[in-house]
């Protein structure tokens, strides 16, 4: 049995986290998680690193290991450029690497397979299995649901007042930092949860008629996978985005479940879309694509890491 140790250094809660866990575990092998990379044993076999940096002098500590380089996004301004290409001229060169797409793997600058022929996956975000199976067991009491990182809605304020002046009624499913919570002191349109246990999740989702999708049009911001959009899905509700450039993929993917709506739409035009908005789906079977068990059963890492027998 082998023991994977995962250096992560994040503060909030990582999904693939758990995703890897289990699948590692189903495996027959073990899982350990680190904040920090000097709590792993120095005599580790495998060593898993969720990039952030990765300090050469704790990286040539596991000379016996096989150590995995993830990256699920590329840097955000200022200066993401310089702080990639900073990641690629300092970072240590691992046994393989993870990147969350193939944009990613290009604006982290391991495009050149010739000049670093390093292995590589690519491994997108997915949903728990029990997403695509849970169901609403009342009527929805809300129009719309947003899940997930709240201050990105600072940037959203004007629309949000919109939803108020058409009628529509807001959930928020997590924590709303002090800024925000000032801007939506006069929106009664609009109610929270706090932070809720990742299982009540698809419950709190299914409260409302269908999810929202807001993503500010930046780099790398515009070409990362948005989760809660995968997990609306799962859960059968149709999609409200703004568009931009992985939004509009998953729309062309996803036909008919997602409408994009510009960030500046009248109150009569998020009428007019809550209106033309699909039934929710109550079988789901057929976005099993979207689990985590599917994301993770196919990569070429596990046979690196693990050894070719599992």
């Amino acid at each position: 049995m082998i023991t994977v140790h995962f250096v992560h250094g994040a503060r909030s809660y990582l999904p693939e986290l758990a995703a890897y866990q289990a699948h590692i575990q189903s495996l027959g092998h073990a899982v350990q998680m680190h904040t920090q990379a000097h709590t792993v044993p120095g005599d580790a076999q495998a060593v898993w690193w969720i990039c952030g940096r990765v300090p050469a002098n704790q990286a040539r500590r596991f000379k016996g290991a096989v150590q995995v380089h993830e990256y699920a996004s590329a840097s955000v301004a200022p200066l993401a450029w310089l702080k990639d290409r900073i990641k690629q001229w300092q970072h240590p060169v691992p046994d393989f690497r993870v990147f969350q797409s193939e944009w990613v793997r290009q604006r982290m600058g391991w495009g050149d397979a010739v000049r670093e022929p390093v292995p590589y996956a690519l491994r997108d975000m997915g949903v728990p299995a029990s997403f695509l199976t849970a169901q609403a067991l009342q009527p929805p009491e809300f129009d719309l649901v947003y899940l997930g990182e709240m201050r990105r809605l600072l940037h959203f304020v004007p629309l949000l007042q919109t939803l108020g002046q058409a009628g529509l009624k807001l959930l928020l499913v997590g924590d709303v930092p002090p800024a925000l919570q000032e801007r939506l002191a006069t929106l009664g349109h609009i109610q929270s949860t706090g932070r809720v246990p990742q299982d009540q999740v698809p419950s709190q989702l299914l409260r409302a008629r269908a999810g929202l999708n807001l993503m500010p049009d930046v780099l790398p911001l515009s070409e990362q996978t948005s989760t809660k959009m995968l997990e609306y899905l799962a859960l059968g509700l149709p999609v409200l985005s703004n568009p931009y450039a992985w939004a509009q993929r998953t729309a062309r993917a996803h036909a008919g479940r997602v409408q994009l709506l510009a960030v500046q739409a009248s109150a009569a035009q998020w009428q007019a879309a809550m209106q033309a908005l699909p039934q929710r789906q109550t079988d789901r079977q057929h976005l099993v694509s979207l689990s985590w068990s599917h994301q993770l059963q196919a990569l070429p890492v596990w046979a690196a890491l693990l050894g070719d027998g599992l």
